[in-house]
Order: structure tokens, then C-alpha cells, then sequence
């Protein structure tokens, strides 16, 4: 006797799957990671801090 299959519980799995797919493959391709997007800010922070401490003040301007 063959196994019954509920085919609402099947559909539904393989619209699971086939939107976990579409997910990762939208990661690889668009996504920047939550760590990486902070380093990068902390490392603009740092670039913009080190160019400000290397102005120069003319005096006419004080």
C-alpha cells in the first residue's frame, strides 16, 4: 500500500524551500553582513577623525 501524502503540507514545504533558495542566493548577491557594515562605519569614523586632527587653522580665520 503506497504512503498517503497530504499534498496542501507538500505544497507549502516546497514553496519553503524554494523561497529559503531565493533567499540565500539574494544574500550572496546583495547582502552585506550586519558586522561588515559596522566595521566599515568604524573605519570611516576613524578616517574622518584622523583628517580632521591634520587640518590646519589659518589665523585670519579664528
Amino acid at each position: 500500500m503506497a504512503d498517503l501524502v497530504n499534498l496542501h503540507r507538500y505544497r507549502k514545504k516546497k514553496a519553503r524551500e524554494a523561497a529559503e533558495q531565493t533567499a540565500a542566493e539574494r544574500r550572496l548577491a546583495f547582502g552585506v553582513s550586519k558586522a561588515q557594515k559596522n566595521a566599515d562605519a568604524d573605519a570611516r569614523r576613524r578616517n574622518d577623525a584622523a583628517l580632521d586632527g591634520h587640518k590646519r587653522i589659518r589665523e585670519d580665520e579664528t
